[in-house]
């Protein structure tokens, strides 16, 4: 296969760590890097100089993609051309894509499930010391010069109960490092995992979410972000929650309404939380940057170089065997009858 007849891949995000792999792609498809310098400039180069195109590689939140094109709504993907089939996400969460509309399109639409689980359950579990340890109070009281006389008690982790929500890979990652700490660990799930699973991470199944809410020490969210559980844990959730459970968000920021979080913390219906992720990202609400309570990372969970790597290089072996094969190797759960 000649250069000049080898598939078309968009790369909308350079390929900064998996270059070996960039290699051997290059040898089954031609790189067109994107010179688009907005969102109206891009849908317009759909229809000109990325007609060709039979694939894209995006990430979730480097400077490129989303600050340019948006989300991958259903006026973008309405307008993508129609020879592309395959679309490569950099990132575990992929709510930042209409995947009905490419579905409807016949676009098979891929992203990173397991290359994030190891960084993100480790980020999870710093969180989870951290706020429960009152950390972030420490911290705080260090850079002011402030010994440890003034600060209160906290608690250990040893004994408490992990609630997690959401036990997928990330979940289960995160159940297997809170064992050592003398954890007990209990999950909800759409799905209860196989016999064999819980044994594994030696975690019960709780058959409702409000019974989980409620008999947590700390609650880790493990979930993706749709339309069922958007504000999964607002208000109402809260009031389930002990006065003095901890709560965990290193999946999407929308799953919490941010608003009921703050009230949650300034009127002591929780005892604090670990965040990664944000509502509106990349701003923090300043209600949390401000409070001793919350432990506030910048969405570093994956932010490793082995990880970054590995996310890369999914995205380019997934797109390789789509261009090779017809089919990509998988797909997001929404489109596994696809690959059927």
């Amino acid at each position: 296969m000649t250069i000049s007849n080898t598939p078309k891949v968009l790369f909308l995000d350079s390929i900064k760590l998996a270059t070996s792999q960039l290699k051997s792609f290059q040898k089954v498809a031609t790189v067109i890097p994107n010179t688009s310098k907005s969102r109206e400039e891009f849908l317009s180069d759909l229809n000109t100089k990325y007609k060709d195109v039979s694939g894209i590689y995006r990430h979730f939140k480097a400077s490129e993609s989303i600050k340019i094109t948006g989300r991958f709504d259903e006026e973008l993907v309405g307008r993508l051309p129609s020879k592309l089939k395959f679309i490569a996400h950099n990132g575990a969460g992929y709510d930042q894509i209409d995947i009905p509309s490419c579905t409807s399109r016949g676009i098979q639409v891929s992203n990173v499930p397991t290359a994030v689980d190891e960084a993100t359950a480790d980020t999870a579990m710093f969180l989870l010391i951290g706020a429960i340890r009152q950390f972030s109070l420490a911290l705080s009281h260090a850079r002011a010069g402030t010994f440890n006389s003034q600060i209160p008690l906290s608690n250990d982790p040893k004994g408490k109960v992990l609630g997690i929500i959401g036990m997928g890979g990330i979940g289960s990652a995160l159940a297997r490092r809170a064992l050592p700490f003398g954890m007990k660990v209990q999950y909800h799930n759409r799905k209860r995992v196989s016999p064999e699973k819980e044994q594994e991470i030696n975690a019960k199944y709780v058959d409702t979410l409000d019974e989980l809410l409620s008999t947590s020490d700390v609650i880790s969210l493990n979930l993706p972000l749709n339309d069922k559980t958007k504000h999964l844990i607002s208000d109402s959730a809260f009031a389930k929650m002990k006065p003095s459970a901890i709560l965990i968000n290193t999946a999407r920021g929308p799953i919490v309404d941010e608003a009921a979080l703050v009230r949650a913390l300034e009127e002591g219906k929780i005892a604090g939380c670990g965040l990664d992720v944000y509502e509106d990202e990349p701003r923090i609400t300043q209600a949390l940057l401000d409070n001793p309570k919350a432990l506030c990372l910048p969405h570093v969970g994956t932010v490793t170089v082995e990880t970054q790597t590995e996310m890369e290089a999914v995205c380019l072996r997934n797109l390789e065997h789509g261009l090779t094969k017809g089919k990509m190797g998988f797909v997001v759960a929404e489109q596994a009858h696809m690959l059927k």
